[in-house]
């Protein structure tokens, strides 16, 4: 039997004047666009309650259903941040051997991407980042979690920007899917490794690479259709 959605009233939504949302808008825009993934990390500590308050505000993500299928696995122990590294190298390093097309290579040139990950061992926390397929309910038995991948897309954004927001880096390696990654953090069958996210302050002297100064326009990423 399929129960009768219940609403309560919509609380905590403010409208803003039209200048005041021009406003608003193109701060953000500005703030957002001094974001730069980095890979040279300092190995200076974060407080943990930073990192708990990012991961606060990511969960806030819609997702279908509001099932919430996104679990974030914050790691800092030096060991397993070796193995995370060892594991991401090894799958790398047959990808760019045996699979990597030229055409990637080509994409990836400008940016020094590579086998070699120091920074999963030098960023003082790892965020890795699973997509649930299911979870359980109230009576025990098993729910689907329909659009999952969509779900923990937008969560992870959302925690990119809080990440940002609050005075810190990141860099987004994306597992392939780094087979060993469930074993290592003991994460069940019914969680896929989705992202993993370096996180720290930037090394003291880091660069970027030139190319990812450069965003493409409104023009190129939009069209309004009226």
């Amino acid at each position: 039997m399929i129960m009768k959605a219940t609403t309560v009233p919509l609380t905590g939504y403010r409208r803003y004047p039209l200048e005041e949302m021009r406003t608003r808008a193109a701060a953000f825009y500005a703030e957002l666009l001094r974001r730069r993934t980095v890979r040279d990390f300092s190995d200076e500590p974060v407080p943990r309650d930073i990192l708990e308050q990012c991961i606060r505000t990511a969960g806030t993500a819609p997702s279908g259903g509001n099932l919430q299928p996104w679990r974030f696995i914050v790691v800092s122990n030096p060991e397993i941040k070796k193995q995370i590294r060892e594991g991401a190298e090894r799958e790398d390093r047959e990808f760019y051997a045996k699979q990597g097309s030229h055409d990637w290579r080509e994409v990836v040139a400008p940016l020094g991407t590579g086998p070699r990950k120091p920074f999963l061992e030098t960023a003082p926390y790892l965020i890795a980042i699973f997509a649930q397929t299911y979870g359980p309910r109230p009576d025990g038995a098993k729910v689907k979690y329909y659009y999952a991948a969509e779900s923990v897309g937008i969560a992870t954004g959302i925690l990119i920007t809080a990440l940002h927001n609050a005075g810190l880096a990141c860099l987004i390696h994306t597992p392939s899917p780094i087979a060993t990654l469930n074993d290592i953090l003991g994460r069940p069958n019914h969680e896929r490794p989705f992202l993993l996210l370096a996180v720290g302050y930037p090394a003291e002297g880091a660069e970027v690479p030139e190319c990812v100064i450069e965003k493409k326009g409104l023009e190129e990423i939009a069209e309004f259709i009226e």
